[in-house]
């Protein structure tokens, strides 16, 4: 199972610095949007203000400048520029100035444009002006007054305005980024709790930390009500589910494995109960076979042949059955000492030739010379004799041929056959229990027993056990058993310890 960190790196969880950088982009961009708001109101409020005096102004100076004798309307006209400082231009319809109290009057041109429009927006040496043009009352109509009001930008108190948006804002972000930050690291000490709980669970209960008592293994308490709160009850509702699957898992597999114990103590009963029945039918053939009491008949040979060749391969598949019940078991034990291999092949070949005796196949055996094998003796003819049986069952013309040979520190057994073959979505079960292939005759011929005993003999063994076949082309089985090895003169002779059952299940990866 994975392993988590022991703690997550500083700053490498999101959510801590993610949460109070929100909150000042959000902060700061309201506050500029405010305070841009707040300024752009005041510029139109302070613009409408000085467009108001300019109006008002030209209004008063026209009303005035009528009943103002002609040369005393320069020094009205300045005392005016002054008190609302503010400057000032009388002309006629033409553009001509006639009294002039500005600190640089604006081109004709652009005189008689503000003569015309009456009122509006313009520059001039006091910056950004807002203006206003009135005509004076007859007699004097052909006159205009024309005054021009400060409208600066920025307005007056927006630098107030911007100064207390600042300092407001920075208040309330100070405020929201120490909840953020405590938000953030009650959410951060949740997740590292959680992270633990998990990490503990995952390590198992016989780690240092579970075991020390500083936190159980169990279901995690929920400390919050938030996303962390719904997680860790839904982490609560797959680790109950995961154990309840466990424990049905568990109980499953200790019922299998009763069933399968009482299976091979049934079977290995059985088989017993069966052979002593068995074992007096065939003594009892033989002595008739042996004619102690007389004569027979040649029908009565005949079906007493039958039934000894039935009552021998029943007890074939009995003995099969009981092999198999002690290898399961572990009750088989072998008895090691070196062993001829190519001449037990060659015994073993001279049993089963009566089994191709209608059918043109013919049996051999190649070796060089002798190639002894630690093993048992009884063990390897069995292993022989049920791959020799099964090629020769399989094999309805050509030849079964046995090679015997020495391969480094191995002996070295190949038994190949000219056949059907086995069909490669076969090959990969071919040597478990009750596996039979073929027709159902030749399936009905035996319990499926014998490629699977032969493969655990095998691995007890310490060998190994390879097949290549190919449809229409035939079998080659191939299987090594260790080297016989002469133990040294002054040393008595140990014999090779069996393997056990850890070690034939560890082994079962070298074969094919």
């Amino acid at each position: 199972m994975a392993q988590f960190p022991a703690r997550w790196p500083r700053g490498s969880l999101p959510l801590v610095p993610l949460a109070p950088a929100i909150v000042v982009i959000v902060g700061v961009t309201t506050a500029v949007i405010i305070a841009l708001l707040g300024s752009g109101q005041l510029k139109k409020t302070s613009d409408q203000a000085s467009a108001l005096r300019a109006e008002v102004l030209a209004a008063t100076l026209a009303a005035r400048l009528r009943s103002t004798p002609l040369e005393e309307q320069a020094e009205l006209v300045g005392r005016a520029a002054r008190r609302s400082a503010s400057e000032i231009l009388v002309t006629d319809q033409t553009g001509q100035v006639l009294i002039n109290e500005t600190f640089g009057s604006p081109p004709r041109e652009e005189l008689l444009r503000m003569l015309t429009a009456g009122k509006g927006e313009s520059t001039t040496a006091l910056g950004r002006v807002r203006y206003a043009s009135r005509p004076l009352p007859p007699p004097l109509s052909s006159q205009f007054v024309v005054t021009f009001v400060a409208a600066p930008n920025p307005p007056p108190g927006s630098i107030t305005l911007w100064n207390a948006v600042a300092a407001l804002t920075t208040l309330l972000l100070g405020v929201a980024v120490a909840m953020a930050l405590s938000i953030t690291r009650s959410a951060r000490a949740d997740v590292d709790y959680l992270r633990q709980r998990i990490t503990l669970m995952a390590r198992g209960p016989g780690s240092s930390e579970s075991t020390s008592g500083t936190i159980a293994i169990g279901p995690v308490p929920i400390r919050s009500f938030d996303q962390i709160g719904v997680l860790t009850s839904a982490f609560n509702l797959l680790v109950a589910r995961f154990a309840a699957a466990e424990r049905s898992y568990r109980a499953d597999l200790t019922q299998a494995a009763e069933m399968d114990r009482e299976r091979s103590e049934f079977l290995a009963g059985l088989s017993h109960e069966l052979r002593t029945p068995l074992n007096a039918i065939l003594g009892f053939a033989h002595v008739l076979e042996s004619e102690v009491d007389g004569p027979l008949s040649h029908d009565a040979r005949e079906a007493l042949s039958v039934i000894r060749q039935s009552g021998e391969h029943l007890r074939t598949l009995i003995d099969d059955i009981l092999d198999l019940s002690a290898l399961e078991s572990g009750k088989l034990q072998l008895s090691r000492r070196a062993v001829d291999v190519l001449q037990v092949a060659e015994q073993v070949l001279r049993e089963i030739s009566p089994a191709a005796r209608d059918k043109p196949v013919r049996l051999s055996v190649v070796g060089m010379g002798e190639v002894l094998a630690n093993a048992d003796p009884r063990r390897v003819r069995q292993i022989l004799t049920n791959l020799i049986s099964n090629a020769v069952k399989f094999t309805t013309r050509g030849s079964v041929t046995v090679t015997v040979e020495a391969r480094g520190r191995s002996a070295a057994v190949t038994v190949h056959d000219t056949g059907p073959g086995i069909p490669p979505e076969e090959t990969s079960t071919i040597f478990e229990e009750y596996r039979q292939v073929g027709d159902l005759r030749s399936r009905r011929a035996g319990t499926g027993l014998g490629l699977s005993i032969a493969r655990r003999l095998v691995l007890m063994h310490g060998g190994t056990i390879q097949l290549k076949t190919a449809m229409g082309q035939g079998s080659t089985f191939t299987f090594t058993l260790p080297m016989w090895v002469e133990p040294p003169a002054n040393h008595l002779l140990v014999p090779t310890p069996t393997p056990s059952p850890v070690d034939e299940l560890s082994s079962e990866g070298r074969i094919a």
